[in-house]
């Protein structure tokens, strides 16, 4: 069985972009666009892995990221920060935040496919 991707992004473009990644490494994928659905689907989808932009209406990547950490169901669940917001410090924010892995827009196949096989453990 595919193991399922929720991906946490608001602009249509890197969704579909990002989404065409993820089946061509062989992963299934749900969308949230923004971070209230996120929290949301992660607790009635319980995906296997969380890829998360930071910047996002409704409730950004961080707080959501932190709710999903909260809830004695989703805690578990491996949350990569993917933002393009590479400043520094940023990296350290996310992890602080509640996210196990960051990735800076834009990234590669390459990048996208060994943060999320690292945190899977495959």
């Amino acid at each position: 069985m595919k193991k399922r991707i929720l991906l946490v992004e608001d602009n249509p473009a890197t969704i579909y972009v990002i989404q065409k990644e993820l089946e061509f490494l062989g992963y299934d994928s749900i969308v949230a666009d923004d971070g209230k659905k996120a929290v949301e689907m992660a607790s009635s989808q319980l995906p296997d892995l969380i890829i998360m932009d930071i910047s996002l209406p409704k409730m950004n990547g961080l707080e959501a990221a932190s709710l999903i950490r909260k809830n004695s169901q989703t805690q578990s669940i491996p949350v990569v920060a993917a933002t393009a917001r590479a400043l520094p410090g940023d990296r350290e924010k996310c992890l602080q935040g509640g996210c196990d892995d960051y990735i800076a827009k834009p990234f590669t196949h390459r990048e996208l496919g060994a943060a999320i096989k690292k945190l899977l453990k495959e």
